[in-house]
This record gives C-alpha cells, sequence and structure tokens, in this order.
C-alpha cells in the first residue's frame, strides 16, 4: 500500500516563556529572562504548518499541555487552591514554578519515537513516548504526551502507544529528535537509526560539558518495543565534541529523509563506519555532508542548519525548510546558495520565521513529529488535527482570542494565567474533536 510522511507539529501553548531551562542547549540558557510573545511564537508555527499543507504535504496539528502544571507542584507539597499553590511557589521556589510553566512540548520531535507499520513485527504503526529524563520540566511531559497520542492515534488495530521507559539515567530517551529513519519508498521496510550520547553500561566515551542525554540501552529498548528485526535497525554514537558545542540533540547537526542523509562532517563519533553499515542495510544512501571548513559547528548551532526538515519532492530531491537564521548566518547562507541547486540531493529551499521558537532553542525540526502512514492508517487518525485551509482560520483565530503578547518569568505568578490556559485549551480540544485529554477535565 502506498504511504507517505506526515508531520505532526506541536502547537505552541499560551505559557510560552523564556526560562532558560535547558541546560546545555546554547539558544535556551542565552535567552533566560527576555520577555517571549507566545501568540506570535503560535502564529509563527501555524504559519510553517500552512504553507508545508498548502505545498501538498500531510500536517498535522498536537495541542499543546496544560501549563502551570499546578498538579507537579502539588506533588512537591504545594496546598491549598490552584491560585494559593501558584502564589506559594512565585513567592518560595519561582525558578520551580517557571519549570512546570514550559511550553516545550511545542517540540513535538522529543514527543517520542515512531516506527511504521512495514517496519514494525506487528504491522502496526509504533510510537514510544519519550521520558525526558534529563531535564525536571520536560521529564513532566509524558503522562499527557501518551494521553495525546492515544487520543490522536486512536485505532488499536493500527497504532501501538507505550508509555515512556522507566525514569532512570541508563534509559534516557528524547525521542524522535535522537532517530530518522531511511527508506527507498516509505511504505518499503526501512533502516531506522538510532543516535546516541552515551553508553550506560560499557561506555567510556562521553561528553564532558554538557550532559547527553539519550543513551545506546534507552535506543535498544525502543527497538525491542517496536518489533524492529536487527538487520534493519543502526546504532550510532553522537560524536561528543559536538556535545560539547551545544549540540544537544542528534537533529541539530544531522537530518535524513528516504535515502537522504544531510549532516555535519563531525556529526558522529566514527563517521565513515557509520556511513558504511547504513549504506550496507540500506542500499543506495546519499550522504550530503557539510565540511567543517565551509560551516563551522559553532554557526551550526547559532543557525540551526540542520534542525531543518527534508521533505520529498517526488522527484528524487529533497526540499529543505531552514528557519530565518540561516539567512542570516554567513558561511551557512553561502554554503546552502551554493549546493542546494537542481540536480542536487537537495534541490529548494524553503525559509521561515520561527524567531520565537529559536529563540527558546527550537528550528522547524523541533516542531514536528514525523509519522510515516498509509491511507488506511491515515483515514484512522482523529480527522480534526489534519491542517487545511478552515482549520488554519479557526486555530488563528482561537491563539488570537487567548493567548497573550507578551510574558515574562513575573507573569507566571499571575493566577489568571491558569484560567485563562485552561479556557483555552478546552476550547481548542472540542475544535480538534479530541474529547477530554486533559486532566482538568477529567475530574
Amino acid at each position: 500500500m502506498m504511504a507517505f510522511e506526515a508531520n505532526f507539529d506541536g502547537l505552541v501553548g499560551p505559557t510560552h516563556h523564556y526560562g532558560g531551562h535547558s541546560f546545555g542547549n546554547v539558544a535556551s540558557t542565552g535567552n533566560a529572562g527576555h520577555a517571549a510573545n507566545p501568540r506570535a511564537a503560535a502564529l509563527q508555527g501555524l504559519s510553517k504548518m500552512k504553507a508545508l499543507a498548502d505545498l501538498g504535504y500531510r500536517q498535522g496539528i498536537l495541542p499543546p499541555q496544560e501549563r502551570p502544571a499546578v498538579a507537579e507542584l502539588r506533588k512537591l507539597g504545594f496546598a491549598g487552591s490552584d491560585a494559593a499553590v501558584i502564589a506559594a511557589a512565585a513567592q518560595t521556589a519561582p525558578a520551580l514554578l517557571a519549570s512546570v510553566s514550559s511550553a516545550s512540548s511545542m517540540w513535538t520531535a522529543n514527543a517520542g519515537t515512531v516506527s511504521p507499520s512495514a517496519d514494525t513485527a506487528d504491522g502496526r504503526v509504533h510510537f514510544t513516548v519519550a521520558n525526558l529524563q534529563n531535564k525536571f520540566h520536560r521529564a513532566i511531559e509524558h503522562e499527557q504526551t501518551a494521553r495525546t497520542l492515544r487520543a490522536v492515534f486512536r485505532d488499536d488495530a493500527r497504532f501501538a502507544v507505550h508509555d515512556a521507559l522507566p525514569m532512570h539515567p541508563a534509559l534516557g530517551d528524547e525521542g524522535a529528535a535522537n532517530h530518522t529513519r531511511f527508506a527507498r519508498q516509505y511504505g518499503e521496510r526501512g533502516v531506522e537509526f538510532f543516535v546516541y550520547g552515551r553508553r550506560h553500561w560499557g561506555g567510556d566515551v562521553e561528553p564532558v560539558r554538557y550532559p547527553a542525554r539519550q543513551t545506546l540501552e534507552a535506543c535498544q529498548a525502543v527497538a525491542r518495543l517496536h518489533g524492529l528485526a536487527e538487520q534493519h535497525v543502526v546504532y550510532a554514537q553522537q560524536n561528543p565534541a559536538v556535545i560539547d558545542a551545544g549540540v544537544f540533540h542528534n537533529d541539530v547537526i544531522a537530518v535524513g529523509n528516504l535515502d537522504v542523509l544531510f549532516c555535519h562532517q563531525q556529526a558522529f563519533l566514527h563517521q565513515q563506519p557509520t556511513y558504511a553499515e547504513l549504506e550496507r542495510k540500506l542500499g543506495g544512501l546519499r550522504v550530503v555532508e557539510v565540511p567543517n571548513a565551509a560551516v563551522s559547528v559553532a554557526d551550526a548551532v547559532k543557525s540551526y542548519l540542520f534542525n531543518s526538515q527534508l521533505l520529498d519532492l517526488g522527484d528524487g530531491s529533497m526540499r529543505l525548510v531552514v528557519p530565518e537564521e540561516c539567512r542570516n548566518t554567513p558561511a551557512v547562507w553561502q554554503w546552502l546558495q551554493g549546493e542546494v541547486k537542481p540536480g542536487a540531493p537537495i534541490s529548494e529551499l524553503l525559509v521561515f520565521d520561527l524567531k520565537q521558537s529559536m529563540q527558546n532553542g527550537g528550528g522547524p525540526a523541533c516542531l514536528r513529529l514525523r509519522v510515516v502512514l498509509n491511507e488506511a492508517e491515515a483515514a484512522a487518525v482523529a480527522h480534526g488535527v489534519w491542517m487545511n485551509e478552515a482549520r488554519h482560520a479557526m486555530l488563528t483565530a482561537w491563539v488570537e482570542k487567548h493567548y497573550r503578547d507578551r510574558l515574562s518569568e513575573a507573569d507566571l505568578a499571575d493566577p489568571q494565567l491558569l484560567v485563562e490556559v485552561r479556557t483555552a485549551l478546552d476550547e481548542l480540544t472540542a475544535l480538534l474533536g479530541l474529547g477530554s485529554i486533559y486532566p482538568f477535565q477529567l475530574n
């Protein structure tokens, strides 16, 4: 059966702010304390979704999580009404309040790892929700992520959504940000490529400045849960030096689609053996490697050149979606102007303004979860999450109605913000036809 790749983008939440929560993410920590614009952030994301849907790509929407996560504060000893809990946290633990108010679920490349039905033992599309255990503000996402994915991919005969791996450093799992699938055609069995930062048991090479968030053991567990055949899986270690340079996920230094791997010369610890194993298991791998002499790792991180989307053009070449920051980084823009051209594996370039997300450390690739589906599987997805003209207009109006145009960390202490978020999310679930997916709706 014919298949295609759909992108499910996370809708930026109403509490989008610059809290600098993500140690190892240079943009996140560098912009800490600045005022954010949640309305602009959500509209920028919607514009990208709409533009790709207009180009003929299947584009889905995933809703944000409830924030601030008052239930998490209650687990940590804060009591009383919701307003009292927020006020007490703001007074005695403002950093904690900022963490439980993070809108980081917008970066759905970290929502989970996805294996299409062509690859799995039982012929279903498998999702494993990422535990994101390395960062507190992200480790609290997985239960809601599982609820959301089960509401969107609700047919158990076609989809399997696995809970997150146990919360332990040995099983640190960051989802699709460290996973790529290669295939000759979307509907054929492919090669699933897992990239890890360290090996918990028996490893001896890892970064020293910033944490390696993904472990080999987590990658192997996900492959087992999805029923992937060993001969169709490749594991590779990320270069520890680039993690220490701010490449906190593989999707900041490499991206792949179908038979094309687009990466930096220093992406992997064992670069050439990694290429060789992928070539042996896939056959016909096309590597577009950017040399360090042309684009430094620092410029790659600054511009998010590789935190991009590779989209199939249907003629054997790819369209590359990059953020505006690539245009503003001279070495990166020079390389793109010289190498993205007709006849090359990457033949077309699209540039988007995603400034609000970029300032918090997330580019085009961070914002989307890739899901390969055939038509029968696509028909089983909750219908209301597919982007089209009417849905874009509806969601734009929803954002403009409910979102603030300025939010600082001090504003998180406003108890009215929680009321605004819950009102907005209650309306959103009805607009998307998802039913009651939030705890405040289930009580």
